[in-house]
């Protein structure tokens, strides 16, 4: 016959496992649906609520972002510009990125215009983030007429898809990248140009902006559809 003691040790352990399920449930369900940013909520020359500057490979500190006015915007008037290189290297990866927000498949969009830069040009998309050295990234670079598609392994960057494409610099251009399991396509301005399959991060982790070496740009209406 069980005591007790028994008796309310099961119910404290079914109420526990109840309430387990209920916060894995109601996670998940907060985690799916859509999260865009544009920025005009956000207060110019500081970065949005949540986000932080990175960098990888940087031995001389990050850039600097920030939010900045800028009225040819795709939804005015603000936009996330990297504003100071603040650095002289070359191999530096500059990272604007958000972590509470826990990506693994879905959609990720965003509006970019590449304003200067004479080692490189462009930037795009990080997602999957694990930390500052491993990640995917897709990036369009108006010096090379590209748009490529890498991941971010400790620190040392492989290319997985590579498109050639022409696009001018100084004008607002779409990028979207489609991640479902270890599937990947990348589009750019509605026209999907890179494809193909990789498994090195499987699991979920960060989303943000990406730029190497001295390319500074604007982005908005930053967008996340989870699955």
């Amino acid at each position: 016959m069980l005591k007790r003691d028994d008796i309310e040790s099961a119910s404290i352990s079914k109420i526990c496992i109840a309430t387990a399920m209920a916060v894995l449930f109601f996670g998940n369900a907060l985690q799916a649906g859509e999260k865009i940013w544009h920025f005009d909520d956000s207060q110019a020359q500081k970065l949005p609520a949540g986000w932080k500057a990175d960098v990888t490979n940087g031995k001389e500190g990050s850039a600097i972002w920030q939010v900045v006015v800028d009225k040819s915007a795709p939804s005015p008037e603000h936009v996330l510009a990297l504003t100071d290189i603040n650095h002289h290297s070359g191999a530096a990866f500059n990272l604007c990125r958000i972590d509470s927000l826990v990506f693994l498949d879905g959609e990720i969009e965003v509006k970019f215009k590449a304003n200067r830069g004479r080692i490189d040009q462009g930037g795009g998309i990080i997602w999957r983030v694990q930390d500052s050295k491993n990640y995917y990234i897709s990036r369009f670079n108006p010096l090379e007429d590209n748009f490529r598609l890498y991941f971010v392994k400790n620190g040392y960057r492989k290319l997985l898809a590579n498109a050639d494409v022409i696009l001018h610099a100084g004008e607002w251009h779409t990028m979207k990248i489609v991640q479902k399991g270890d599937r990947y396509a990348g589009y750019l301005d509605g026209k999907k140009y890179l494809e193909g399959r990789d498994k090195t991060f499987t699991r979920h982790g960060g989303v943000g902006l990406w730029t190497k070496a001295d390319a500074a740009t604007s982005f908005d209406d930053f967008s996340v559809k989870m699955q």
